[in-house]
């Protein structure tokens, strides 16, 4: 029996379906930019606005990716993106928050 044949990257974790997906590839790189700015800036003494906003972003940016995503590659970069936004939101909400003791303080 004939048995069809895989593309060849079917094995690869950041595998690709050859196709061009230039709104994803965006969306994948951005919340990964914002992810590594969230990241960085909550482990800095003042710049909690930065991480907190920067992370918020990430997290909005890196959910629609995953709504309109196509392949694992942008899924797998997407994550990424999300958990180092996710984690330097919460680190720069508790160190002031968005607006840093501007409002209600």
């Amino acid at each position: 029996m004939t048995q069809a044949l895989r593309p060849t990257t079917a094995g690869s974790l950041l595998a690709s379906d050859g196709k061009p997906h230039p709104l994803q590839d965006t969306l994948t790189v951005v919340t990964l930019v914002l992810g590594l700015l969230a990241f960085v800036t909550c482990f800095i003494d003042g710049l909690h606005l930065v991480a907190s906003w920067a992370g918020l972003i990430g997290l909005i940016t890196g959910a629609y990716g995953q709504w309109i995503s196509i392949t694992t590659r942008e899924r797998f970069g997407l994550i990424i993106g999300l958990g180092a936004s996710g984690v330097g939101f919460l680190i720069g909400m508790a160190n002031g928050g968005l607006f840093g003791g501007l409002i209600g303080g």
